[in-house]
């Protein structure tokens, strides 16, 4: 040890400011990683439904509101919403206010690669889809004029 190091007394143990440097570095990447797989796993958990994969290719073909998901999905309004509530959270889709509407669209902001390399591989992987390609051809006939009369 250096002469000139300070020494910090801990008890029991007696640390230089160098060994305390350290091991803060340590726990701060150690809580970063951590971090970084909670991430992952609510990326993950959230591309676990099936509901919430046609969302997110519904939305990839335009902004929507939560009617017009409702309907191509033929589920409750409350289903929907808590389904783009986890999609939210987990930083696949954004909502934006546009007159009486909440629209939702995927999330492409500039940093946010990996959520676009993996909104590319579900899109790819799901391309012959009958199931999503049928929610496409529905969701061309849907009018939220018309449909969201009632929630207005």
């Amino acid at each position: 040890m250096r002469s000139d190091s300070v020494i910090v007394k801990l008890n029991p143990h007696v640390f230089s400011i160098d060994q305390l440097i350290k091991k803060h570095l340590y726990f701060v990447k150690r809580r970063n990683d951590i971090l970084l797989m909670m991430e992952l796993t609510r990326v993950f958990k959230a591309l676990s439904d099936s509901n919430r994969i046609r969302i997110i290719e519904m939305i990839s073909e335009k902004p929507l509101c939560v009617c017009e998901i409702t309907a191509v999905l033929d589920l409750a309004t409350s289903t929907v919403s808590k389904h783009l509530s986890i999609l939210k959270d987990a930083g696949l889709i954004l909502d934006e206010k546009d007159g009486k509407w909440v629209n939702y669209r995927l999330n492409e902001t500039d940093g946010n690669d990996q959520i676009r390399h993996l909104i590319f591989l579900v899109k790819s992987w799901l391309r012959d889809s009958e199931l999503i390609l049928r929610d496409k051809v529905q969701l061309k006939s849907v009018d939220r004029n018309h449909i969201c009369k009632g929630s207005s």
